[in-house]
């Protein structure tokens, strides 16, 4: 254990969103060495795939009203996460716009159906008029669709490189490329006085109950476009997302594939995404492809985040497709078992 002082030491297993998130809150206080399986130059995780879009009432259509309300309070804790960073990160809230061709108006009615109210917060139906005024370079190619402003986004490749860079020019020590064992208390046979596992996916050798879920993803740069805020298509078979970042690039899914199969995005699925893209905006067709990717999420039979504490470890595990939209209120709630 600690001695006296010096601050305590922490490992934090798995440097993904969860892991990054939890380092940058323990830093001022906590000697921290991080242990990752992956190289450091790998972009494998579902944190560097993600479109980081902090959507809580698109996303109160599949998760539960408690879920969708802490993601609405997570939105306000970035700000004060990402000023931790040495380097600027993208934020944005600047609402999000959910629109629909007119052969899909029964999707896009029962999507908003479904909606459930956060706090006073609520969708606004739009016209092709109030879309224009929105996103000027979708005029004409929508009639109809829903406003959502209290939702947001981030860029995640920056935060990783940003949250990277931060943490290592306070000290902390990275073990990349390496399997990490916990046992006993300890990781890989060295004592800490609290260990954080923030494995993902990777810990469901140790959890059965994990599951992987499938998701795909392209990330595109096309200078021809130029979107404010996430844009979502409602469509009755491949609904996609496309959440611009800084540089004209922009990043496009789909929702998730129920599937562990973690091998290269599909033919279908690509031809998919990026024609479904295409239909938005026809600036899409110049774009370059700047990546294809899949990955798995980790998540339980719930889709719930779980918090779970023996002796001296913190496992943080089960955040689904709501990474970026729990991460800080779900570390923070874990890391409230002792650390802060």
């Amino acid at each position: 254990m600690s001695t006296l002082g010096k601050k305590p030491r922490v490992a934090i297993v798995g440097f993904g969103l969860v892991g990054r998130v939890a380092a940058l809150e323990l830093i001022e206080h906590y000697d921290i060495t991080v242990y990752e399986r992956d190289r450091q130059d790998a972009q494998t995780g579902a944190g560097t795939l993600a479109a980081a879009m902090l959507a809580p009432l698109a996303e109160s259509v599949i998760c539960s009203q408690a879920i969708a309300q802490q993601g609405l309070d997570a939105i306000k804790m970035w700000p004060r996460l990402l000023a931790k960073l040495d380097d600027a990160v993208f934020f944005q809230q600047a609402g999000s716009l959910i629109v629909a061709h007119q052969q899909d108006r029964g999707d896009l009615q029962s999507f908003a159906q479904r909606l459930k109210p956060l706090d006073g917060h609520r969708p606004y139906p739009v016209d092709q008029r109030m879309i224009a005024d929105l996103e000027p370079e979708l005029s004409g190619q929508f009639t109809q669709g829903l406003f959502l402003p209290c939702e947001g986004q981030l860029d995640n490749l920056g935060f990783f490189k940003a949250s990277f860079n931060t943490l290592k020019r306070h000290g902390v020590h990275f073990f990349y490329g390496q399997e990490a064992t916990v046992a006993d208390g300890c990781v890989n046979n060295q004592a800490y006085d609290w260990i954080i596992d923030c494995r993902g996916v990777g810990a469901k050798v140790d959890n059965p109950q994990l599951r992987g879920v499938r998701g795909e993803v392209a990330r595109l740069f096309a200078p021809e476009v130029c979107l404010q805020r996430p844009v979502r298509l409602m469509h009755p078979r491949y609904p996609i997302y496309i959440a611009p970042k800084p540089n004209h690039e922009f990043v496009i899914g789909a929702t998730e594939i129920e599937s562990q199969d973690d091998a290269e995005i599909t033919v279908r699925s690509t031809l998919e995404l990026l024609s479904a893209a295409y239909t938005v905006h026809s600036g899409f067709a110049e774009g370059r492809v700047l990546s294809l990717n899949a990955g798995l999420r980790p998540a339980f039979v719930d889709n719930h985040p779980r918090i779970e504490k023996k002796d001296n470890v913190i496992a943080i595990n089960g955040l689904y497709r709501h990474g970026y939209l729990l991460a800080p209120v779900v570390v923070q709630q874990a890391l409230s078992e002792g650390l802060l």
